[in-house]
C-alpha cells in the first residue's frame, strides 16, 4: 500500500509541485514560535471564506433573481428545502462572524505593527480583500428582497449621486435603472455570486503568497529570518507551521464553530444586529422603513457619512475613513513594531481609536439626532487623528529596547 501511494505521489509531482506547496507552505515554513491568541484570527478569515462560498452555493441553486419571486424563494429555502433554514442562518450569520473575525485580525496588525516594513503590500493586499468583503456583503445585501435590503440598497447607492459630474449617471448605471428594480437585482446576484468571489479568491491566494515570501510577524515584532542557524539556515525562533500551528488552529477552529453553532441556533438574528426585522416583510418601493441603517459592520463608516452636515463632503469622509488605512504602514514612524515595546502614547492613542469605533458603530444604528450627530463628529476626530497624527505621537513615544530573541 505504501509503495503505491509513493509511486502515486511521485507520479503527481512530476506533473504538479504537489510536495512542493506542501513544505513551502506548510512543513517547511518556520513560523515564529510565540504566537498567541490573536493569531488565530488569520487562518478563522480563511475558514469563514469557504464557508460563506460552499453555503452560498446551496442558497444559489434555489434562489431566483426575479423581483417577483426573490422574497418568495428565500422563504422556500427556509420552510421548505432541506435544511435551508440552517444554510440561510449559516450563510447570513457567517457573514456577520467573518467580519468579527476580519476586524479582529485587523485590530491584531495595529497591535504588533504587522503593516510595518517588509510587509507594506502584505497589509495592502489585506485591504483590498477588506473592501472586497464590503463589496460583497453589500451586493448579498440586497438579494433577500426584504424591506431593509430594498431600502438600504437605495440610501447606499443613491451616496454615489453625490459625486460631482458623474454622480447620477454612476448610480443609474450601479442599478442599472433609474430605481431600484430587477435589473438591480439581477445584476448584484451576477455580482454577488460569481465575480467578487472570484475576486477574493485571487486577493486570499495573494495574500497568503506574500505572507509566506516575507515571512509572518510576531508578538515582539521581531524578524526571525535576521537569526538563523548558520548550519542548516532555519531560524532559530521558528517552528515548522505543521504540526505546530496546524494544531493550534484546529484548536481555534473547534472553539469558534462551537460559539458559531451556538448562535446559529439560539440567537441567528442576533435581536436584529445580524438580521434586521424589516427583512422579514417583502420589498415595498411605496412604504419607507423607519430607520434605515446598514448592518452593524457598516455603520461606524455610515456615522461618519452622517457627521458631516453636507452630503458630498460625507460622502468624502466617508472614503477616506477606509482610504487612510491604506497608508498605515507609512504614516507609522516608530522605531518599534509591537505594542509590548511601545510607549503610553501609542498605547493611549490606540485604546482611544477602539472606543471612537465602537462608539461610531453603535451611533451609525441608531436614529439621527442632534446629541448622536455632536457624538458621531467627535468619534470622527479621534478616528481620523488616530491615523492623521500618527506620524508625529508615534515618533516622540518613548518606547522600550526590543530583545534580540523573541520573547
Amino acid at each position: 500500500m505504501n509503495k503505491i501511494l509513493t509511486a502515486s505521489l511521485e507520479w503527481v509531482d512530476t506533473r504538479f509541485p504537489l510536495t512542493k506547496m506542501w513544505n513551502e507552505h506548510l512543513a517547511h515554513y518556520y513560523a515564529p514560535k510565540n504566537f498567541n491568541f490573536w493569531y488565530y484570527f488569520g487562518s478563522l478569515a480563511l475558514m469563514m471564506l469557504v464557508l460563506q462560498i460552499l453555503t452560498g452555493i446551496f442558497l444559489a441553486v434555489n434562489y431566483k433573481p426575479d423581483a417577483e419571486l426573490a422574497f418568495g424563494t428565500v422563504e422556500y429555502i427556509m420552510r421548505d428545502v432541506d435544511y435551508g433554514w440552517l444554510i440561510r442562518y449559516m450563510h447570513s450569520t457567517g457573514a456577520s462572524f467573518f467580519f468579527i473575525v476580519v476586524y479582529l485580525h485587523m485590530f491584531r496588525a495595529l497591535m504588533y505593527g504587522s503593516y510595518r516594513k517588509p510587509r507594506e503590500l502584505l497589509w495592502i493586499i489585506g485591504m483590498f480583500i477588506y473592501l472586497a468583503l464590503m463589496a460583497e456583503s453589500f451586493l448579498g445585501y440586497l438579494l433577500p428582497w426584504g424591506q431593509m435590503s430594498y431600502w438600504g440598497a437605495q440610501v447606499i447607492i443613491s451616496l454615489f449621486g453625490a459625486i460631482p459630474v458623474i454622480g447620477e449617471d454612476l448610480a443609474v448605471w450601479i442599478r442599472g435603472d433609474y430605481v431600484i428594480a430587477d435589473a438591480t437585482l439581477n445584476r448584484f446576484f451576477v455580482y454577488h455570486v460569481v465575480l467578487v468571489p472570484l475576486i477574493l479568491l485571487a486577493l486570499a491566494a495573494a495574500h497568503i503568497l506574500a505572507l509566506h515570501e516575507v515571512g509572518s510577524n510576531n508578538p515582539d515584532g521581531i524578524e526571525i529570518k535576521k537569526n538563523k542557524d548558520p548550519k542548516t539556515g532555519i531560524p532559530k525562533d521558528g517552528i515548522p507551521f505543521h504540526p505546530y500551528y496546524t494544531v493550534k488552529d484546529i484548536v481555534g477552529v473547534a472553539v469558534f464553530l462551537i460559539i458559531f453553532s451556538w448562535v446559529i441556533f439560539y440567537a441567528p438574528e442576533m435581536d436584529g444586529y445580524f438580521l434586521e426585522g424589516n427583512n422579514f416583510f417583502p420589498a415595498d418601493p411605496m412604504k419607507t422603513p423607519e430607520h434605515i441603517a446598514p448592518l452593524w459592520y457598516f455603520t461606524p463608516f455610515y456615522a461618519i457619512l452622517r457627521a458631516v452636515p453636507d452630503k458630498l463632503m460625507g460622502v468624502i469622509a466617508m472614503g477616506a475613513s477606509i482610504g487612510v488605512l491604506f497608508f498605515l504602514p507609512w504614516l507609522d514612524r516608530s522605531p518599534v513594531k509591537s505594542i509590548r515595546y511601545k510607549g503610553w502614547i501609542f498605547k493611549l492613542a490606540l485604546f482611544l481609536f477602539v472606543i471612537s469605533f465602537f462608539g461610531l458603530c453603535y451611533l451609525g444604528m441608531q436614529a439621527p439626532t442632534k446629541i448622536g450627530t455632536l457624538l458621531s463628529q467627535l468619534f470622527s476626530v479621534i478616528y481620523f487623528a488616530f491615523f492623521l497624527l500618527m506620524p508625529w505621537y508615534s515618533k516622540i513615544d518613548q518606547t522600550k529596547p526590543v530583545p534580540e530573541r523573541v520573547t
